[in-house]
Parts: C-alpha cells; sequence; structure tokens
C-alpha cells in the first residue's frame, strides 16, 4: 500500500499539540479493563477543549472476552451503558469495529467507515483527531480503506513502550501488529504515547477514588464500582488508568511532555498464544512523529476528578 506523502510543512503542523478547540473521534475497547471508561467520560465532560462526534468500539482478546469480535461487541454495549448513565443517546454516535484484527484485506466495519467519511468531510485547515487507546485495527483499516485520510487525520494513540526499551510487547500493540505496523509505516501524523514509564505513571486507588469520586453521581459511582470490581485485593494496589493520557495530551501540553522523533521500525513477530518478540529499532531517516516521555499524573487527576465530580 502507497500513502501519501504529505509536505514536510503540514506535517510539522499537523505533530504540533493543539492550542484550540478541536474535532475528535475515540476509539476504544471499553470493556477490556477499566481504564477505557475512565478515557471516554473524560473526552465527553471536556467540551472546553474536545468535540467528540464518535465513538468506535475496537477489538480485544483477553480473559474477559473470547475472541476480538467478542471484545468489540462487550465494548460496544459496555460504551451504551456508560453513555446511559450520562443521558446521551448512543444512536448515529457509537459504532461497532472490526471483529477481526487485520488481515490482507481491512475490514469495512461501520467504525472504520464513519472515520473515512468524517475525515474525508474535515476542512484542510482543521484535522480531524483520531484518538486510539486499544488495538489500532479500526484506524489502521480505516487508512487502508481510504488513504486519502492522511491529509485529513492526526492520530493519538496509546500502545506500545517508548522507543529505547528493550521490548514493546504491550497489549494494545501485540494485539493486532499489522495494524500498528500501518500507523508507524504510513507518515500519518501521529502523537505516540507509550505505556512502562509513562502512561503507567497514570496510577490510582480505592482510598482516593472513593475520597474524590465515590457517591457523587451516578457516572461517578459507575467508575467507581468498576474500579473496585476489577481487583479482590486492595491493601497496597494501585491501578494504572493509562487511557486518560491521551486526553490529557489533547487538552494541555504540559501535562504530557513530549518531542518529534523518526518513526521507529517495529520489528519482530507476535503470535497470540505462541508469543514472540517485539521492538522499536531506531530509523533515523523516516519521517517524523511526535512522542510523549512522561505525563504529570497530579494535575491530569485533578482534572478528571474535578470534571466527573461537577456532572
Amino acid at each position: 500500500m502507497t500513502f501519501p506523502l504529505l509536505p514536510k510543512d503540514l506535517l510539522e503542523r499537523r505533530l504540533q499539540p493543539p492550542r484550540g478547540p478541536i474535532r475528535m473521534v475515540l476509539d476504544t475497547d471499553t470493556y477490556n479493563e477499566i481504564d477505557d471508561q475512565f478515557a471516554v467520560v473524560y473526552a465527553l465532560r471536556s467540551p472546553e477543549k474536545l468535540a467528540v462526534e464518535a465513538l468506535y468500539a475496537a477489538p480485544f482478546t483477553n480473559n474477559r472476552s473470547t475472541g476480538p469480535a467478542d471484545g468489540m461487541e462487550k465494548s460496544y454495549e459496555e460504551i451504551v451503558r456508560l453513555l446511559d448513565r450520562l443521558h446521551m443517546s448512543p444512536d448515529g454516535f457509537v459504532h461497532r469495529g472490526s471483529t477481526a484484527y487485520l488481515g490482507s484485506r481491512p475490514e469495512r466495519s461501520p467504525a472504520a467507515l464513519d472515520l473515512v467519511q468524517r475525515a474525508m468531510a474535515a476542512a484542510d485547515d482543521d484535522p480531524l483527531y483520531v484518538v486510539a487507546i486499544g488495538a489500532i485495527t479500526n484506524v489502521a483499516s480505516a487508512l487502508l480503506i481510504e488513504p486519502e485520510i492522511i491529509r485529513k487525520i492526526v492520530v493519538v494513540w496509546l500502545g506500545g513502550n517508548p522507543h529505547a526499551a528493550p521490548h514493546t510487547v504491550e497489549f494494545n500493540l501485540m494485539q493486532d501488529v499489522p495494524a500498528a505496523r500501518v500507523i508507524f509505516d504510513s507518515g500519518v501524523p501521529f502523537v505516540h504515547v507509550p505505556c512502562l514509564g509513562v502512561a503507567s505513571h497514570l496510577l490510582t486507588t480505592k482510598a482516593e477514588l472513593a475520597e474524590t469520586i465515590a457517591g457523587r453521581n451516578p457516572i461517578c459511582d459507575f467508575l467507581y464500582e468498576r474500579f473496585c470490581e476489577y481487583h479482590a485485593d486492595h491493601f497496597a494496589y494501585g491501578k494504572e488508568i493509562w487511557d486518560v493520557a491521551t486526553i490529557a495530551y489533547l487538552l494541555d501540553e504540559n501535562w504530557t511532555p513530549s518531542r518529534v522523533v523518526p518513526s521507529p521500525r517495529l520489528m519482530g513477530e507476535w503470535q497470540p498464544g505462541s508469543g514472540g518478540h517485539l521492538y522499536f529499532e531506531p530509523a533515523p531517516e523516516r519521517h517524523p512523529i511526535r512522542a510523549v516521555w512522561f505525563v504529570r499524573r497530579n494535575p491530569i487527576f485533578r482534572d478528571l476528578f474535578t470534571k466527573l465530580q461537577n456532572i
């Protein structure tokens, strides 16, 4: 697949952190664990900067699903449960994504087709931000269905580990390695939010959530209950709420320090059930992307908890 090559000055502009209000869609494997739920509500309750136009259900496979199709459907249902507690309708707003990981041909799922349509309708000076917090199957599929959307979007993805780490065997990335390669190789304006040592800093506890959000309103209680159910023993236990890092990047660049670097090559192979090894290889000759290298936990959670309290 050959993708359009963006002019250098346009790519540089698209890689700058957004200054004003932006249009965005959110691609999420919402039932995979408990961080997506926080990120979805955070995005929806940040209208001062984010105009969320659609939510896409992403596939996943773990002990909470029997396979990518089941994971995607459970994610769709979890999004609907969230919206119900926010008194929002899912009609025309929530779209089912891929039922399988990326194969020889992209799946023309409702999510991928909606993304293509929204992206192609975007004005040249008003790109659509595509925020992905699961396996990036739906986004890669949309790029393969209509490569021209590369001119119209900025992708922000939480997945993989820092480029210098000894491996990048991380859940979102290893779920669909071919889709991840599409994103790193395509030249799409891309903001990479790694997990270990970056988004992993976004830890919270049952005690903190009991103090800040429990009992405030139905959505706060829903998030608190999800957190409590996720782990049996909460003594000295902290849980990463990884996915809110992507929303924090869009809201305030000071919360997520980042830099522009050449897009690394994703090397190695991973097969579900049999494993493998994945790592990033430096490629200084390649197109630039932006990589987040740290997150400032306290101001991010202060903003998130304040917005949750005031729903």
